[in-house]
């Protein structure tokens, strides 16, 4: 957390490989089977297009038992989820972001849904695999993020005697934003935002709030904060992370990293952030005060990147 997370202290197809073993870590990236490529390239694979562009749902049933087709997906989003039912053969799920990205370099960024089972999850790129998720190894709510340009998501069902219900499925979140191992990764470093950083989060944030920290919670277990918000004012949100509380005003809540040691703290404080599948994550967050004297510095320099009300 930036600024609040110090507030003690001041400012703020046809036939492919065996699918790997359980096991060790994984592996380097291995080379995409001639006969996939061919399938694909020579019309083996179906193409399908979904209808609102950024997610797709469809069942391996489509296939005949006996085929182990490699099927085409095409999305067209920033943020979206892939759905698989009774997995079989293998999808190749083609992703481009529907926006302008100023960033020649992308960071995708994968969420398991949750009991996604039946098959795993590969990077591919120029021929080649790179393993991200295996089949039945992940833990809820785990998130990996990687650089992504111009490659694919190759997702292959593993062997099953009896397919049953198994369903294999994951969000995805497609940014400019740096990229990293896991959500972590992405999130705003353990330090004061500077004042040209704080007047850009109030411009381009995913949420903008006026508020006090009621409490805050650690879990241990995924290196997590949660900061309960207690908000006076609602400048913007993108989803309803801030809902309307008896009291009045809105009430809410954000995350932070756990190592930034985020405590509460008197006073209020303008909290910024982004989104991440579903859940609100903290950026900068000076005290209130100190944001109204940085505001009304730039205001009168015609520095400030973007009009606020600062009451």
């Amino acid at each position: 957390m930036r600024g609040a997370a110090r507030a003690g202290a001041g400012r703020a197809g046809r036939r492919w490989h065996d699918p790997p073993p359980p096991g060790p870590p994984l592996a380097a990236p291995l080379a995409l089977p001639l006969a996939v490529l061919l399938a694909v390239l020579l019309g083996g694979a179906g193409a399908q297009y979904s209808s609102d562009l950024c997610s797709w749902k469809g069942s391996g049933l489509t296939h005949e038992a006996h085929r182990k087709e490699v099927e085409q997906v095409y999305l067209r989003c920033s943020a979206g989820a892939v759905e698989w039912m009774y997995p079989t053969g293998a999808l190749i799920v083609n992703l481009r972001p529907n926006t302008f990205v100023a960033s020649r370099h992308l960071t995708l960024c994968i969420k398991p849904l949750h009991g996604s089972s039946g098959a795993n999850i590969y990077l591919e790129k120029t021929g080649a695999l790179k393993l991200l998720v295996r089949d039945g190894d992940h833990e809820p709510g785990q998130v990996r993020c990687f650089g992504f340009e111009r490659a694919g998501l190759f997702v292959e069902a593993t062997p099953q005697q009896d397919i049953g219900r198994r369903t294999t499925g994951f969000q995805y979140e497609l940014s400019g934003r740096r990229a990293g191992s896991d959500l972590h990764a992405l999130a705003a470093p353990c330090r004061p935002c500077s004042d040209t950083e704080v007047l850009l989060a109030v411009c381009t944030s995913d949420f903008v709030v006026r508020g006090a920290i009621q409490n805050v919670t650690h879990d241990p277990a995924r290196q997590e904060s949660a900061i309960h918000l207690q908000v006076s004012r609602l400048y913007r949100q993108k989803s309803g992370v801030f809902r309307p509380a008896a009291e009045g005003g809105w009430r809410g809540r954000v995350s932070t990293l756990l190592q930034c040691g985020v405590r509460p703290g008197r006073g209020e404080f303008l909290f910024t952030g982004h989104m991440h599948f579903g859940e609100g994550w903290l950026g900068c967050a000076p005290r209130l005060e100190d944001f109204r004297t940085m505001y009304r510095d730039a205001e009168r320099r015609g520095l400030n990147p973007c009009e606020m009300v600062v009451d």
